[in-house]
């Protein structure tokens, strides 16, 4: 993506995502400065699309905009969304939120029968099982996107140090609130589920929840903390440790 003139934004670039929707990539790369200028997109797009709006869906480095396709034609839309981008360019910098999205606190038990991956990742970054816990669980995180499954959030930025790709092979069954790393981000899986992701240990908090309003106890611009705790204080919060490796068949949420 080549610069935007008078912006730290690179140029975006607004692609077909079908008869109702519209694809702006607004970055090439993921970093935290993009939740500012996506958020100010996001919000822009409210105001001028209206009840003609039916979602807005961000992620790491783009939103897509979906609208009624009765109240608005396609080419109205994309003619919408280049008007935004234009006078969102022309600032120097994005809008920014009052307020920093809500601080969650998940308690999480760290260990090889729950983290079948901790000591593979160690051994990848050179480190020991400790240096490798408090790494992970010595930064805050943003939620940049949700995605995968319903109260999947993405999150990041992962400590260069911990950066390991995918498994080869995704697990067939990953159990729920495994907590997990890949490239540079970091998620929990709020249900079982096949999973790709480095698997570092679990975490007790419930991350979906039908009789929440949302569902998803995350939601995008959040702020994230993974507290380390011994194996009785998680079985005391509620927390499953049966290991992986012993989990029967079939269990459930």
């Amino acid at each position: 993506m080549s610069q935007a003139p008078n912006s730290g934004l690179p140029t975006p670039r607004i692609e077909s995502a079908g008869l109702d929707g519209w694809l702006v990539r607004l970055f090439p790369t993921i970093e935290e400065a993009n939740l500012a200028w996506l958020g100010a997109l996001a919000r822009r797009c409210e105001t001028a699309f209206g009840e003609a709006l039916i979602d807005l869906v961000p992620s790491y480095t783009t939103l897509l905009v979906v609208f009624d396709p009765l109240r608005l034609t396609p080419e109205s839309a994309r003619r919408r969304l280049a008007d935004l981008l234009a006078d969102l360019l022309a600032d120097p910098a994005p809008e920014q939120e009052t307020e920093a999205g809500e601080l969650h606190e998940l308690l999480t038990w760290y260990d090889p029968s729950v983290g079948p991956d901790l000591e593979r990742v160690a051994q990848h970054a050179n480190m020991s099982l400790e240096a490798v816990i408090d790494c992970h669980a010595g930064q805050t995180y943003r939620v940049f996107a949700l995605g995968f499954a319903p109260g999947f959030a993405f999150m990041g930025l992962l400590d260069r140090r911990l950066e390991v790709p995918r498994l080869d092979t995704p697990r067939q069954r990953v159990p729920v609130n495994s907590v997990a790393i890949a490239g540079r981000q970091t998620a929990a899986y709020p249900a079982v589920s096949p999973g790709g992701w480095n698997l570092l240990g679990r975490t007790t908090a419930r991350l979906f929840d039908r009789d929440r309003e949302g569902f998803s106890l995350l939601r995008v611009g959040d702020r994230v903390r993974f507290v380390p705790v011994d194996r009785a204080t998680f079985e005391r919060h509620g927390g499953d440790a049966t290991p992986m490796e012993t989990r029967p068949r079939g269990a459930g949420i």
